[in-house]
């Protein structure tokens, strides 16, 4: 058996449907808003691992720290012998639960890029002989089975990404990874935490103006694939935190009244001035709200670790009998 495996479960002709699918229904509702997936283009995944080296954007750095700290924590409590990560990219963070992992078989990154996966194996597999790595292409969030490998499986939701889920979409998210695995298999995930609003707003704003040009990334990717006329110059970067629901957004801001053609949809979409569409949602969390959703979705809250500032958090949860549906 070869050591690296790829399977695709995401064509090109679903992810230009699901595309089309968002900017019709998300730029014709009010208020306007579009999904975050969206960003990450090769220029986009770029300029966000450009972000995640800022000085302001912390949760990159505190999930690090708590990973080198408690990987061989993890590796004892779950035991696993596969490791799947939902949204690996380069597997960088990854590789320290993987030195740990002394019993690993298989490794399931599963990301949308294949270029992403490509390029990480090639270095996982020389570092790490008789690993098998078995990548997917795939939408981590429609995901309906993994490929077959020994169990027990650790499943790692790295970065705080779940905080981009809304709380409906997160407790199907939730269900649906458990529905992936077997009681007692393990889940680790990453949630950023609630802190003042200062180090949250800087973290989504930084000075070097790298989050506003990702953020407007997104209009790039609406104009090649779209042919969208969307001048990102016509728009500001807005991050602001919700206090009620305690998430993070960022936004796009018209700074004059304008109307963005986008001709593969034949969509004329009308700006007033001032007029934003939202593009992320990034939830903190506390950890007792962690602690109801996961129990919530059939998962035995385990450990609960933090980094030495207390701003990021890894949960591990353990899969208990399936729960209902």
């Amino acid at each position: 058996m070869s050591p690296f495996l790829l399977t695709r479960t995401l064509s090109d002709d679903s992810v230009d449907t699901a595309l089309r699918a968002d900017v019709r229904t998300g730029l014709t509702a009010v208020p306007k808003e579009l999904p975050p997936r969206w960003f990450y283009d090769a220029r986009g995944s770029a300029l966000f691992d450009e972000i995640t080296r800022l000085p302001e954007y912390y949760p990159t750095r505190a999930e690090r720290e708590i990973l080198i700290g408690r990987a061989a924590r993890i590796a004892a409590v779950s035991g696993a012998r596969t490791l799947v990560e939902l949204g690996s990219g380069s597997s960088d963070k990854t590789r320290h639960l993987l030195d740990a992992l002394t019993g690993l078989h298989t490794y399931v990154p599963v990301d949308v890029s294949e270029s992403a996966l490509r390029g990480a194996a090639g270095p996982l597999l020389a570092a790490r002989p008789g690993l098998q790595v078995h990548a997917l292409i795939a939408d981590f969030t429609a995901l309906t089975e993994l490929p077959a490998s020994p169990g027990p499986r650790l499943l790692a939701f790295l970065g705080g990404t779940i905080g981009n889920l809304l709380p409906a979409e997160r407790a199907r998210f939730l269900r649906s990874v458990r529905a992936l695995l077997d009681p007692g298999d393990t889940l680790l995930l990453g949630t950023d935490l609630v802190k003042d609003e200062r180090t949250l707003v800087r973290a989504y704003d930084d000075a070097a103006g790298v989050t506003a040009e990702f953020n407007k990334n997104v209009l790039q990717v609406l104009a090649r694939e779209l042919g969208a006329d969307a001048d990102p110059a016509d728009f500001d970067h807005v991050a602001l935190w919700d206090r009620e629901h305690e998430w993070i957004e960022m936004r796009l801001r018209a700074r004059t009244a304008l109307t963005v053609k986008i001709p593969e949809l034949g969509l004329a979409v009308p700006f007033e001035a001032g007029e934003e569409v939202r593009t992320e949602v990034s939830a903190k969390f506390r950890r007792e709200g962690v602690r109801r959703e996961l129990e919530d979705a059939g998962w035995e809250p385990v450990e609960w670790w933090t980094d030495s500032a207390g701003r990021f958090a890894l949960s591990l949860a353990r899969a208990v009998e399936r729960p209902a549906p």
